[in-house]
Formats: C-alpha cells, structure tokens, sequence
C-alpha cells in the first residue's frame, strides 16, 4: 500500500512574471501553487499534459496580463544578472 505524501516547505527562487502566472492559475483552479506545481511536475514526469484546452487558455490569457513572454526553450539559456 502507497503512503500518502509527506510535504515540506521549501524556497525556491523563481521568476517573478512566472510566479504570478503560476499564482493567477491556481487561484482559478482553486488550489494551492504547491500543489498546482506538484500536479505539474508529476504530470511532466509521465511525459502527460497537466492542462485542459480551456485552461491552456487561460495560462495565455494571465501570461498575457503578466507580461511573461518566454518560452520553455528560451529559458535555458537565461543567465542571471551578478549583483
């Protein structure tokens, strides 16, 4: 039998415009950025979609109203600025 997950708290630095992307869908989806990005992450580990069409589009409608213009690809190569 599978034990039920045992969750900790983490910090994790993340891009802002990302983060209030993240933050506007899992409101909509009335559920908690942790387990919004869990869902995703587990979905992406069975190579699956975590998204509907409908919510697909409502990620480009807050990514829109975020200005979160990047894609998957691009942010390999992102580079942080030095302090």
């Amino acid at each position: 039998m599978k034990s039920g997950p045992e969750r900790v708290q983490t910090g994790i630095r993340i891009e802002k415009r990302l983060l209030k992307v993240l933050k506007g869908l899992a409101e909509h989806l009335e559920i908690s950025v942790g387990d919004l990005i869990e869902g995703i992450a587990l979905h992406s580990f069975e190579n699956k979609t975590p998204f509907s069409a409908e919510t697909i589009s409502k990620i480009e409608q807050l990514k829109e109203v975020y200005d979160l213009d990047w894609t998957a690809e691009e942010s390999h190569r992102f580079k942080e600025a030095e302090p």
